[in-house]
C-alpha cells in the first residue's frame, strides 16, 4: 500500500508516513546541542585566530623590517619561517594527534601559540622575531589538524558536520582577510608589535575554557609512530615549501630553488615507498589511494592556490596601478571576506543537499567566471567597483569549493583516523597558500619582462595575464575533481 506524505510544520526532512492503521511519527530536525554549540564556537574561534595570524603581518612587513633592522631581501623570511614550520609539520602533527590525543595536542599548541606571540611582540632583533615565527608555525601545524579532528569527531558525518565545516571554512577564509585589515589598523594606530600581542588573550581564553568543554578522542591502542615516514614526509614538505618560497624571490631556475624542489619531490616519492612497507604507517597507502582523499585534496589545493594568489595579484593592482595605501588595500579586501562568510554558510547546506561533487564544481565555475571578469580592470579608480563585485562573487565560489573539499576529504573514515584526514587537508591548505604567490608572481614577471615595462601599464598587463591563468586553473581543477569524484550516489564509495 502506498504511503501518503503529510507535511508537518517544524520538522525536516522526514514527513509523517501513514501505512494502513500505523502512523510513523515524523523525525525532528537535527539540531546542535548546547554543548556542541559551545564546542563549535571555541574551535572556530581558535581556527579564526590561526587564520588571522597567518596574514596579519603581511601589510606590516616593511615597518617590521625597519623597526628591527631587517635587510630588504630578508623580509621574506618573516613569512617564510612561519610557512616552513606550518606546512612542513602539519601532516606529522595530524597523525600525532591520533596517537596521543587531539585535545592534548590542541591545548599544547594553543599554549605555544600564545607564548610565541608574546615573544614576537617583545622581539628586539631579527633572530628573536624569526624564532617566534617558527614557533608560531609549529603551533599552527599542531592546532589546525587537531582542532579540525576535534570538530569532525564532535559532529558525526551528515548535516551537522557539513554545517560545522562550512562555518569553519568561512571563518578561516574571513580570518585571512581580517588579518590584512587588522594588521594595517594595528600598525597605523598602535604598533606592529600588537599584531603579535593580539593573539595572547585569545589563546588564554581558549586554554581556560577548552579543558571543560572539549571531549578528547583517540584510538584505544596507540601504534608506534612511523619514524622513517615522519622524517621523509616532513623533510619533503620542508624542502618543497622552501623551494616554492625561494622561487618567488630568486626565480624558478635558480640553483637553490631547483635543488630544494628536487629534494622535496625525491623525499615525498620516498615517503610513498616507505609507507608501503611500514608496519604502522604514518599515512596508510589505502587512504592515499582513496578517490575522495585524492580528488578532495586536489580541489582544496586548487582553491587555496588560486584565491590566495589572486589576493596577491589584486594587491599589486591596487598599490602599483591605482596607488592605494596598504591600509586601504586591506580594507578593499573586506568585501572578499564578506563573500567567503556567505559562501561558507551556503557551502554546508549545498554539500548536504546536492553533494560535494556538485558543490565543488559549482564553486569552481563561479570563482573562475568572477576571476575572469577582472581582466577588464583599467588604470582609473572607477574600476574599483568591478574589483569589489568580482571578489565578492568569487569569494562565495571559492568557499563552496573549500567546504566541498573539507567534507569530501574527511568523509568515509573512522574517528580514529580523523586526525590523519584533517592533517592531510591542512597540509593541502598550507602548501596551496605557499604555492600560489610564487606561481602567479612568475607569470607577472615574465609578462612585464617581455614588455620591458615595470610601470603601472606593464604591471596591469602582467596582472591581466596572470588572472587568465588563475581563472583557467580553477576551472580545470574543479571540473577534473568533479569528474573523478563521480556522481552524488557514488560519493560515499569514492574511495573504495
Amino acid at each position: 500500500m502506498s504511503a501518503p506524505i503529510k507535511a508537518t510544520p517544524g520538522t525536516t526532512p522526514s514527513p509523517t508516513l501513514t501505512v494502513g492503521a500505523v502512523t510513523v511519527p515524523p523525525q525532528p530536525a537535527i539540531r546542535m546541542t548546547g554543548r556542541q554549540k559551545l564546542v563549535l564556537a571555541l574551535l572556530l574561534g581558535a581556527q579564526f585566530m590561526i587564520a588571522v595570524d597567518f596574514s596579519i603581518l603581511n601589510v606590516a612587513l616593511p615597518v617590521v623590517g625597519k623597526g628591527l633592522g631587517f635587510a630588504l631581501a630578508d623580509l621574506q623570511w618573516i613569512a617564510t619561517a612561519f610557512a616552513l614550520a606550518a606546512a612542513g609539520f602539519t601532516l606529522l602533527f595530524g597523525r600525532v594527534a591520533d596517537l596521543v590525543g587531539r585535545k592534548r595536542l590542541f591545548l599544547g599548541g594553543m599554549a605555544v601559540l600564545g607564548a610565541s606571540s608574546l615573544l614576537g611582540g617583545v622581539a628586539n632583533s631579527p633572530e628573536v622575531l624569526l624564532t617566534a615565527r617558527v614557533l608560531q608555525g609549529l603551533a599552527t601545524a599542531a592546532v589546525t589538524p587537531a582542532g579540525l579532528a576535534l570538530l569532525t569527531t564532535a559532529f558525526k558525518e551528515g548535516p551537522l558536520r557539513e554545517r560545522a565545516l562550512g562555518l569553519n571554512g568561512a571563518l578561516m577564509s574571513a580570518g585571512f582577510t581580517a588579518g590584512a585589515v587588522l594588521g594595517g589598523l594595528l600598525t597605523d594606530l598602535l604598533s606592529w608589535r600588537w599584531a603579535f600581542f593580539v593573539n595572547a588573550p585569545v589563546a588564554l581564553l581558549v586554554l581556560v575554557l577548552a579543558p571543560s568543554v572539549i571531549t578528547d578522542s583517540r584510538p584505544a591502542e596507540r601504534p608506534r609512530l612511523d619514524i622513517p615516514g615522519a622524517v621523509t614526509v616532513t623533510g619533503g614538505l620542508l624542502a618543497l615549501v622552501y623551494g616554492l618560497t625561494r622561487a618567488g624571490g630568486t626565480g624558478w631556475t635558480a640553483p637553490t630553488t631547483l635543488a630544494a624542489l628536487l629534494a622535496g619531490v625525491v623525499l615525498l616519492v620516498g615517503f610513498w615507498f616507505v609507507e608501503q612497507r611500514a608496519a604502522t604507517p604514518l599515512v596508510p597507502v589505502r587512504i592515499l589511494k582513496r578517490r575522495s582523499v585524492i580528488w578532495g585534496n586536489t580541489a582544496g589545493l586548487i582553491a587555496f592556490v588560486t584565491e590566495t594568489s589572486l589576493v596577491f595579484l589584486l594587491t599589486l593592482y591596487l598599490q602599483e596601478v591605482l596607488g592605494y595605501s596598504p591600509l586601504t588595500t586591506g580594507l578593499a579586501f573586506g568585501v572578499l571576506g564578506i563573500g567567503t562568510v556567505i559562501g561558507g554558510t551556503l557551502g554546508g547546506r549545498a554539500a548536504g543537499r546536492h553533494g560535494t561533487r556538485a558543490t565543488i564544481v559549482t564553486g569552481g565555475v563561479v570563482q573562475a567566471a568572477a576571476t575572469l571578469a577582472l581582466v577588464a580592470l583599467g588604470t582609473s579608480g572607477g574600476w574599483i567597483w568591478l574589483l569589489l563585485a568580482a571578489t565578492f562573487v568569487g569569494g562565495i565560489g571559492n568557499m563552496l569549493m573549500i567546504v566541498g573539499f573539507m567534507v569530501t576529504a574527511t568523509s568515509g573514515l573512522p574517528d580514529s583516523e580523523q586526525g590523519l584526514a584533517t592533517g592531510l587537508a591542512t597540509m593541502t591548505q598550507q602548501v596551496g597558500i605557499t604555492m600560489g604567490i610564487p606561481v602567479m608572481s612568475a607569470v607577472v614577471a615574465a609578462r612585464t619582462t617581455a614588455l620591458g615595462d615595470t610601470g603601472p601599464t606593464g604591471v596591469l598587463s602582467g596582472v591581466a595575464v596572470a588572472i587568465v591563468v588563475n581563472s583557467a586553473l580553477v576551472l580545470a581543477g574543479s571540473l577534473a575533481a568533479g569528474a573523478f569524484l563521480g556522481g552524488r550516489r557514488r560519493e560515499g564509495a569514492a574511495g573504495r
